[in-house]
């Protein structure tokens, strides 16, 4: 972890792009990509496809860091390479993107309205080779799907106990307990999660800090108190299902709040499409993402 990364992370002005879909998430984002099931016959092809997919996005003119100030990547793309250059260093020398790295295996199933994160079974070693490379930090991702309390409180304590171990390790972890924006209990559910993370965040060794990547709130500014803690390095917003324009128009009413959009991010991008075209689709995505985090 590089001062340099750190002050890009802590104050950098731009948007995460998150790259990091994973073996359950892929032929969904494939799909929207113009690759159907049908063509590819195993995993090994299926996880080609999608590098090739996400190094056109990496190699674009559109994407560099004017506008991106880091990008979250999926354990194989931290390990394979864009344009003969492994992709965090591609990504942080070429680019001056920050480079992250998605950690967590999946989601258990629900329970207590939450679905908590599977145990990691392989996480020294993940982070062992993200340590080898210009990874700045990790991300994990569990989901909330109703307001209860018991359920929020012990998505939070798992999160955080793995924080503990990312960072002895000098990496900074991306704390990602996701509200489900289509909950008719969101705004219940918010108010739990953010009570339970300030509740953990008095746990923290001083000088220790996280960061939090969240659900655009029902409630303008509704994290704006987390993100003046001295705990925090940011709080970034996942798009949640929204679509682009939806999602841009609700980040631009949360101030300081800045995006860390998946699918809304890659919205448009069709395989068959020219470079030309897709540069041009990337270029207006990134152009209104940043805008609504500029805010």
């Amino acid at each position: 972890m590089s001062q340099a990364q750190r002050a890009r992370v802590a104050d950098g002005m731009g948007f995460v792009a998150a790259l990091d879909q994973s073996g359950g998430s892929t032929p969904k984002a494939l799909r929207l990509y113009g690759v159907e099931d049908s063509d590819y016959a195993n995993d090994e092809q299926m996880f080609d496809l999608m590098h090739e997919f996400r190094s056109r996005i990496i190699a674009s003119p559109a994407f560099d860091g004017d506008r991106v100030i880091a990008a979250i990547l999926f354990e194989q793309t931290m390990d394979r390479q864009v344009a003969g250059v492994p992709t965090p260093q591609y990504l942080w020398q070429r680019k001056n993107i920050v480079p992250f790295v998605k950690v967590d295996e999946g989601l258990a199933p629900q329970a207590n309205g939450v679905r908590l994160m599977k145990p990691f079974t392989k996480l020294d070693d993940v982070l062992g080779r993200a340590i080898g490379q210009p990874v700045f930090g990790t991300k994990m991702r569990s989901v909330i799907v109703g307001a209860d309390a018991a359920g929020i409180a012990e998505a939070v304590d798992q999160q955080f106990s793995y924080a503990d171990r990312i960072l002895d390790t000098g990496l900074m972890p991306i704390l990602e307990p996701e509200v489900d924006v289509t909950s008719p209990d969101k705004q219940a559910a918010e108010e739990l999660l953010k009570a339970a993370i300030i509740q953990r965040l008095g746990t923290l060794p001083e000088g220790r800090q996280v960061m939090f990547k969240l659900s655009i709130p029902t409630v303008d500014g509704f994290y704006s108190d987390l993100m003046g803690r001295p705990e925090v390095l940011r709080v970034v917003a996942l798009s949640g299902g929204y679509s682009c324009n939806e999602a841009v128009q609700r980040l631009a009413r949360n101030p300081r709040l800045i995006a860390s959009f998946s699918r809304a991010f890659v919205e448009g991008l069709r395989r068959g499409q020219t470079d030309e075209e897709f540069d041009r689709t990337l270029d207006a995505t990134s152009a209104a993402i940043y805008a609504a985090s500029a805010t």
